[in-house]
């Protein structure tokens, strides 16, 4: 209890993120129930939802989520002047990291990821030698993935990429660019490996 005051005292957002990593460490089905009712009220927009434990959030209020998705255990959603937009029907297995971090990701319907996936949504500036790189701020980016994709585990999306309906991210590929409709692609960086159609 005295954690939780010190924490809302000093910073409002370390709070929420600390009850939301409390609430869903409780196993059971109370625990799941829980977990719901507390994100429904941090989120944007929601339809219903599952978020496994481990799950961390932050930035909820820039979040959206549209019905039946699903998140894996010991995912991150990280939305902190950002937004993330999800659509219906999404599934992502466990390790799967959504970074939105001063950018956008937007997520269409049907869509499935494996584990470990990662999009990030922002880099780091790095023009200056005379300065660390971590010092030199972000260029803000975006992420669009079309309807019906599925991505493959340990797959890297990076900013300023659209992937297009019906594409297929090859496990372990690193997208740098666009992906066309109904492709499929992989390698580091990804190129194209054939068509579907």
């Amino acid at each position: 209890m005295i954690i939780c005051i010190i924490l809302w005292m000093g910073n409002e957002k370390k709070f929420i993120e600390f009850i939301g990593w409390l609430v869903g460490s409780i196993p059971t089905a109370i625990g799941s129930k829980l977990h719901y009712i507390f994100y429904k009220m941090l989120f944007m927009k929601s339809g219903n939802f599952s978020i496994e434990m481990g799950t961390t959030i932050a930035g909820g209020k820039n979040i959206k989520l549209g019905s039946k998705v699903s998140i894996g255990k010991n995912s991150y959603l990280f939305a902190e002047d950002g937004l993330i937009s999800i659509g219906d029907n999404f599934a992502c297995n466990t390790n799967v990291v959504i970074n939105a971090s001063m950018g956008t990701i937007t997520i269409g319907d049907n869509c499935i990821f494996a584990h470990n996936v990662v999009l990030r949504s922002t880099d780091h500036c790095h023009d200056r030698i005379d300065i660390p790189i971590r010092k030199q701020g972000h260029n803000r980016g975006t992420i669009e993935i079309e309807d019906d994709v599925w991505i493959g585990a340990n797959a890297v999306i990076t900013s300023n990429v659209k992937i297009g309906k019906g594409a297929i991210i090859g496990a372990g590929a690193v997208v740098t660019k666009d992906v066309v409709s109904y492709s499929i692609v992989g390698g580091v960086p990804a190129k194209l490996i054939r068509m579907r159609e």
